[in-house]
């Protein structure tokens, strides 16, 4: 563990260990071998690979990009990939969390989680590449025949081998159900795919022998919309039955997108069947592939929150470090002390506190979130799986839509504290805000996220159990909050459950009176507030411990005396850093909630009777 770039490594430690008590998760069979040191061995391997060979990467990828040869449909990556890519896969990072029976190394999703807040801090453009190994076998393994799992997992394990997701075509966006691949069942059993995808991520590249797409297409006479689609496993190249690589299947990339961001990796467009002799294999069972492939959809859209966080933890660090050596004015209070580093002027304080306070909320959350996947996996009591799977589905869509809208704002907070520097390619965070703004589109829009927390995770819930599962976790840590953590950050909170509450009850009333434009009206509202209030709520907990031990450490010190522990003490100066984010989160952003809350109780519908021509001033076309 050390200081670093990308990553607060204490911080992770905290939430790990502090927070979540990870080592208790070895009373499950699935992780007893398991305990501290192995999860700090794992952790300073991700952060030393992440540090040395992920990072001095990250702007050549930038700058440099992927080379597109039309002729042939190949892309080759930059060269400084390959060597990082490698030193991921050498040391399992691809399998880490995959159970051991499937040949994974079976550690817990929190571990495999943090690790990935490191490998996205330093290159998020790679380390979709890496990813893409570990979505493919999180699809193809539970659902694929024998044969196919024969044909394609070892590889994959191996990682030889990569993957896709392979959804959106040039009329079927958000509406997938709109798609036009066509698969036509031969003798064999295989299929014939014809169609077109587009935005393809890790879509085709020179990091991997062989990549293996997940396609979704619908079979010749079943119906349309998304009851009809079935998922196909297409190979780039066809696999010969004793393992090796035959020739190349009749799928082409035409070519790869210009992007704002993620300039390093091959956002693809894919062709499949202009030959007629694309084969592809079914994954599962006929008119399944929606459910298939929700699957592996349910995993990214949790990873992209984790894209979103590492991006905002970079920018955050890298503004921390620029504020303490840029010198730039005298103190108001002490105009003739000369010029200072910009760390001591108050609004980079606040910009700063904004950012860290946010960057903590975020990794808080997602690590909650694991920590329930890994109960998911590992309990063999029905009822503990059943409230950590509510908890899960109620955080997924927050995880993927509150941290990609506010690693937006993070990264934009970073480059405000460069000034003009900020703005300029020759400094490090204007990268990671282009980077990030991906994250709010892809993977299903916000906009999606926010239909199904509202609708599917919360109102259409039976009993709304899933809120009630987090609403449970959030009474705990009141409860725990009084009488240790000051009243002024215990009583917002408190406030702000309640208020959201009837929002909730007013929702509920607007869906049995078929009131759905209203509803869809506040669902991205409704989103953007309850991620105000889960990191609230993550907040208020972390004081639970931080105050006590800030406590423990600086006692009553002011002043010169507080100085000087502070300097000579990193742990004091962890936990009252700690509790000074936790503070300014809770008493300076968390009353925007409010703000929130009220316009969605105002139920304005100005967006509902608005009219295309109403919208003047622009072109008709």
């Amino acid at each position: 563990m050390s200081l670093n770039q990308l990553i607060d490594s204490r911080d992770v430690r905290f939430t790990l260990f502090e927070m979540l008590e990870l080592e208790k998760l070895n009373r499950f069979d699935a992780f007893k071998d398991f305990d501290r040191s192995v999860y700090e061995d794992t952790l300073e391997l991700a952060e030393k690979i992440a540090i040395q060979q992920f990072y001095p990467t990250n702007a050549e990828g930038d700058k440099t990009g992927l080379k597109f040869d039309p002729k042939t449909g190949e892309v080759k990556v930059p060269e400084s990939f390959k060597k990082g890519f490698n030193a991921y896969i050498e040391s399992g990072f691809h399998s880490l969390a995959l159970p051991q029976e499937m040949g994974g190394t079976g550690l817990p999703s929190s571990i495999s989680m943090a690790c990935a807040e490191y490998f996205n801090a330093g290159n998020t453009a790679l380390t979709m590449y890496c990813g893409s190994i570990t979505g493919a076998l999180a699809i193809i393994a539970p659902f694929a025949n024998k044969e196919l799992y024969d044909m394609v997992v070892p590889k994959l394990l191996e990682g030889k081998w990569g993957g896709t997701m392979c959804l959106t075509e040039p009329g079927a966006g958000s509406d997938v159900g709109a798609l036009k691949s066509k698969a036509v069942k031969q003798a064999d059993g295989t299929y014939l795919i014809t169609g077109t995808k587009i935005f393809i991520s890790n879509g085709e590249h020179d990091m991997t022998e062989n990549i293996i797409h997940p396609v979704l297409a619908r079979i010749e006479g079943d119906p349309e919309g998304t009851k009809g689609i079935s998922i196909f496993v297409v190979p780039k190249y066809l696999i010969n039955p004793d393992g090796s690589l035959g020739e190349r299947n009749d799928m082409i990339c035409t070519g790869i997108e210009h992007k704002m961001g993620l300039k390093g990796n091959a956002t693809s467009s894919l062709s499949f069947g202009d030959n007629g002799k694309c084969v592809g294999y079914l994954l599962g069972k006929e008119r399944e592939g929606m459910k298939v492939m929700f699957h592996l959809m349910n995993a990214a859209r949790i990873h992209t929150g984790v894209q979103a966080l590492g991006c905002s933890s970079a920018a955050y660090l890298h503004a921390v470090t620029y504020a303490r050596n840029r010198v730039q004015s005298a103190l108001i209070t002490n105009p003739k002390g000369g010029p200072v580093t910009i760390i001591h002027h108050p609004d980079v304080k606040r910009m700063l506190l904004y950012m860290k306070s946010n960057v903590e909320g975020m990794s808080m959350l997602c690590l909650f979130l694991a920590l329930h996947e890994d109960i998911m996996r590992a309990s063999k009591d029905p009822e503990e799986v059943k409230k950590a799977t509510g908890i899960v589905e109620i955080l997924t869509p927050i995880v993927k839509a509150g941290i990609s809208d506010a690693s937006w704002l993070v990264t934009a907070e970073a480059m405000q504290v460069y000034g003009g520097y900020g703005f300029c390619q020759e400094y490090p965070v204007e990268q990671y805000a282009r980077d990030t703004k991906v994250f709010s589109i892809y993977e299903g829009t916000n906009a999606i996220q926010s239909l199904d927390l509202v609708m599917r995770k919360i109102l259409m819930n039976p009993e709304m159990y899933n809120y009630s599962q987090l609403r449970e976790w959030m009474n705990g840590t009141i409860a725990k909050a009084k009488g240790v953590v000051d009243d002024k950050y215990v009583h917002p909170v408190i406030e702000g459950l309640a208020k959201f509450d009837e929002v909730i009850e007013m929702m509920k009333k607007q869906l049995s009176e078929m009131k759905i434009l209203l509803l869809l009206n506040n669902a991205t509202p409704f989103q953007q507030a309850m991620y105000l209030l889960i990191l609230a709520w993550l907040h208020l907990w972390s004081l639970t411990l931080t105050t006590p031990k800030a406590k423990a450490l600086l006692g009553d010190a002011k002043g010169a005396d507080r100085a000087k522990i502070l300097a000579e003490n990193p742990e004091a100066s962890y936990y009252s850093g700690r509790v000074l984010s936790s503070q300014f989160y809770i008493g300076a952003e968390f009353p925007k909630f409010f703000g929130r809350i009220a316009c969605l109780v105002n139920n304005e519908g100005a967006a509902i009777k608005v009219e295309s021509e109403n919208f003047t001033g622009a072109l008709k076309e």
